[in-house]
């Protein structure tokens, strides 16, 4: 019995008192019927059905399976509802039947290692879910005065972002990248191996292999013990790819209410902004950027600010934005960008060359490291990208053969390092690297650049060479 016939069925699950109060408060006070009146696209329109947004309803069809829809508007005296189940064989006249009046989920410590889809309910094949805590999945962040600072690292194991782009617990982060480039490794990585106590993992539109891969190939059986996975593939209804998403952040706001610190790892933005894009329209909102509706760019903000500190717990967030054709500056990337307190940029060129992760470190940034690391932790890390943006300018002319050493000492360093930063760089997706070995290598680097820089003045002084000071020379 799932969810939806507990709360129609009026059945008592568990048996506790408190199950009951919960399940009540979620019905209706009173059961209201309409009758479909028009159907086209994604919208339904019913008669006689005074129910509020947000409401579930079931539409009994005369010859084929009752159809699950949700309220999402209203025109005149029609309500506009789309389906959160196929419509198949829904006709004009069928009956238009409320059941509750706010979309809520189970949540219990027994989610962790399951796959569950955008209703809440296990999708993996091992049965069915104790009932624990109703939770409503349209719950809003908390106040911006109630949140505690981000003051502590969290380790994602990926010695680039650990020892440059340094993260904080309560932090929320974008993946940007362009399909196939290595996100869904990445994020699998930083899952499995994160120092957070739970990792809550939401795959919102994806292709149903690429969720079989990930769970059972990507993720594995280790790193599927401490995660809960979500998952709506492309072909679901719009709806329940939305609605997956935030039982993603219900589903962390749990934990975190546990006293937990909890990763949340939401992939992809994109796909879910196009899935609201397919709701706004079908609720007859006009289209906007790019055919964005408002909604799609007010659902962002409210769903991202549900992530942060709170009194005990904490929700780090690393939200991945599919990049359509590699341009940056589409809309959807742009309002991300407003929203995040920082961004990794994933380059094709980096990754069709096998550098994984494919992280352009000189175009990522993390808004909170000055925070969450010491200031010595801070001055290393800039030294190395300073370092990585003057190999970028020089580095024309050194595959053209057109670069002269003793041109500046800040060039030949770059140009002397080049090898031991891309070994820095580069790590295998199966050898995670903890946040304090990561700050010994970033100390390691930064030594050996030291004494590299001192050779190479020693170097020209000895030709007689006046030494470019290093800062002039990145000017």
């Amino acid at each position: 019995m799932n969810y939806f016939d507990l709360l129609s069925n009026g059945q008592r699950g568990t048996g506790l008192l408190d199950h009951q109060i919960e399940a009540a408060s979620t019905t209706m006070s009173m059961r209201l019927e309409g009758a479909v009146c028009a159907l086209a696209g994604l919208t339904i329109e019913a008669t006689d059905l005074p129910v509020p947004t947000g409401s579930l309803c079931r539409i009994h069809c005369n010859n084929a399976p009752p159809c699950l829809a949700e309220v999402i508007g209203f025109q005149g005296p029609r309500t506009l509802l789309t389906p959160l189940s196929p419509s198949n064989g829904v006709a004009p006249g069928d009956r238009v039947e409320s059941l509750a009046s706010s979309p809520r989920i189970w949540c219990s410590h027994e989610l962790l290692g399951r796959v569950l889809n955008g209703f809440g309910e296990p999708i993996d094949g091992r049965g069915p879910l104790a009932l624990g805590k109703l939770r409503r999945i349209d719950a809003r962040g908390q106040p911006a005065l109630s949140r505690s600072a981000i003051r502590t690292p969290i380790s994602t194991s990926i010695r680039a972002i650990d020892a440059l782009h340094t993260c904080g617990q309560g932090q929320r982060m974008g993946i940007f990248s362009g399909p196939g480039v290595g996100k869904s490794t990445l994020m699998a990585q930083i899952a499995r191996y994160t120092s957070a106590d739970v990792s809550v993992v939401a795959l919102i539109g994806e292709r149903a292999r690429e969720v079989h891969d990930f769970v059972h190939h990507t993720l594995g059986p280790e790193g599927l013990k401490k995660c809960v996975v979500i998952a709506s593939t492309s072909d679901d209804p719009p709806l329940l790819r939305t609605r997956a998403a935030k039982v993603a952040c219900t589903v962390a706001e749990f934990f975190r209410d546990e006293n937990k610190h909890v990763l949340l790892l939401l992939d992809s933005l994109t796909r879910l902004a196009q899935a609201q894009r397919q709701l706004g329209l079908a609720a007859r909102e006009p289209p906007a950027t790019r055919g964005y509706p408002p909604s799609v760019f007010s659902m962002i903000p409210e769903l991202l600010e549900r992530a942060g500190n709170a009194a005990n717990g904490s929700i780090t967030g690393f939200y991945t934005v599919l990049v359509e054709g590699d341009d940056f500056n589409e809309p959807i990337p742009d309002a991300v960008k407003g929203i995040t307190d920082g961004h990794l940029m994933l380059s094709r060129p980096l990754a069709s060359r096998g550098h994984f992760p494919a992280i352009d470190v000189n175009l990522s940034i993390s808004r909170v490291r000055s925070d969450v690391v010491p200031r010595e932790h801070v001055t290393m890390a800039q030294r190395v990208l300073a370092l990585c943006a003057t190999w970028n300018d020089i580095e024309d002319l050194v595959n053209l053969g057109a670069y002269q050493r003793g041109t500046s000492v800040e060039y030949d360093l770059a140009v002397e390092s080049r090898p031991a930063i891309l070994k820095f760089l580069r790590q295998e997706s199966m050898k995670p690297v903890s946040l304090p070995e990561a700050q010994r290598n970033l100390v390691d680097l930064c030594q050996w650049l030291e004494t590299t820089e001192r050779t190479i003045r020693s170097n020209s002084n000895r030709r007689g060479q006046p030494a470019a000071p290093a800062q002039t020379a990145r000017q």
